[in-house]
C-alpha cells in the first residue's frame, strides 16, 4: 500500500472555502499541512520532508509582504536539507483558474505525483 504525498502549503493564514487548498490537493492524492509564513520553519521542524512546498501568494500581494513570500522561497531552495524538494510559488488561489493547480503540479512534480495512492 502507497501512502499519500505530503505537501506543505504556505499561505498568508486567510483561510476560507475560496483558497483552502487542503481538499483540492486530497483530490489528487496528496495530504497536506498548511502553515502561515510566520510559521513555516517551525512546522518544517516538526514534519518529514514534504513532496513539495507550495507557496500560495495572497490575492492582493505587494511590497513589503510580498517580498516575505519571495525570500523564504529563495531561502528554502537554497537549504541543503530540501535540495529536490520543489518550491512552488502560486501566484493566484487553487481552483480560481478551473483546474491550473492540477497542472502546474504535474509540471513540478512530474506525471506520477498526480497518480492517487492504491488503497
Amino acid at each position: 500500500m502507497s501512502e499519500f504525498q505530503k505537501v506543505l502549503v504556505v499561505d498568508d493564514g486567510a483561510r476560507n472555502a475560496e483558497n483552502a487548498l487542503s481538499a483540492e490537493l486530497a483530490e489528487l492524492g496528496f495530504a497536506s499541512v498548511t502553515t502561515s509564513l510566520e510559521a513555516t520553519d517551525e512546522v518544517l521542524e516538526m514534519i518529514p520532508a514534504p513532496t513539495a512546498i507550495l507557496i500560495q501568494l495572497p490575492r492582493r500581494s505587494g511590497g513589503a509582504k510580498l517580498k516575505q513570500f519571495m525570500d523564504l522561497a529563495e531561502r528554502l531552495k537554497a537549504k541543503k536539507d530540501m535540495s529536490g524538494v520543489p518550491i512552488i510559488v502560486m501566484e493566484t488561489p487553487f481552483g480560481v483558474s478551473g483546474g491550473g493547480y492540477g497542472a502546474r503540479l504535474q509540471n513540478e512534480l512530474g506525471v506520477g505525483a498526480l497518480n492517487k495512492p492504491e488503497l
